[in-house]
């Protein structure tokens, strides 16, 4: 229902963004060559590269036998089912991705990032613990991105494009906006919703990013900001 288009949200400690920037073009890189591969392939390589729960508890053998069952945790962030699944995650790494990597500092938003992603994965598994399917895709270390925004920049403006009768743009604060996304991932935990969506990779990445980034910001970054 809404889809964020930029913020207002000035970069103050940073020239530039490079790792937020670097993220969004390895992801797509990878995704790109995906794309290029025969669909067997490609559901091949999600599966050698996707995190199955049931191979990193080792039940099953990791279908790679070079690449530690563990490194699945990292790799799956890299992969994605199709351009809109992509595009939808670039999209708001590139609009709040900026801003965090300022508050953190460029090494250490990229261990967050990474770390969002781990936990996200974690979280899935943990409620999906016989679950054979691969997940793969950024959506829990963008939703970690989305939690230590919401902590440090609740007040920041956001325009995001809402469909009310017709898609337009408007100015609203990220409380609100990913607020809203918050209390749609629960609802769709609470009401068991079957569809392919990972909403417990989704919340586990937000916990971890509201978590990490009360520890990691600078120490003249204030929670609670961006007015």
């Amino acid at each position: 229902m809404f889809l964020p288009l930029h913020d207002r949200n000035a970069i103050r400690h940073i020239r530039f963004p490079y790792v937020n920037y670097g993220l969004i073009a390895i992801t797509t890189l990878c995704f790109l060559l995906q794309s290029v591969l025969p669909p067997a392939t490609f559901d091949q390589a999600t599966i050698n590269f996707g995190m199955i729960p049931i191979v990193v508890r080792d039940v099953y053998p990791q279908p790679l036998p070079w690449l530690p069952d563990w490194a699945t945790l990292l790799t799956y962030q890299f992969l994605h089912v199709n351009w809109l699944h992509l595009l939808s995650n670039m999209l708001f790494l590139w609009v709040f991705g900026d801003n965090i990597e300022d508050a953190l500092g460029h090494a250490k938003f990229l261990l967050f990032y990474l770390a969002c992603g781990v936990c996200a994965a974690l979280a899935h598994l943990v409620f999906n613990l016989n679950d054979n399917g691969p997940l793969i895709g950024a959506s829990g270390a963008v939703a970690g991105v989305m939690g230590a925004y919401i902590l440090l920049y609740p007040h920041a403006r956001v325009f995001v494009l809402a469909r009310i009768v017709i898609p337009i743009p408007l100015p609203v604060p990220a409380f609100w906006m990913l607020g809203f996304w918050v209390a749609t991932q629960l609802f769709y935990v609470l009401i068991g919703s079957e569809e392919p969506v990972a909403w417990w990779a989704h919340l586990g990445g937000f916990v971890t990013g509201v978590v990490l980034a009360a520890g990691l910001k600078r120490r003249d970054v204030a929670l609670l900001g961006g007015r």
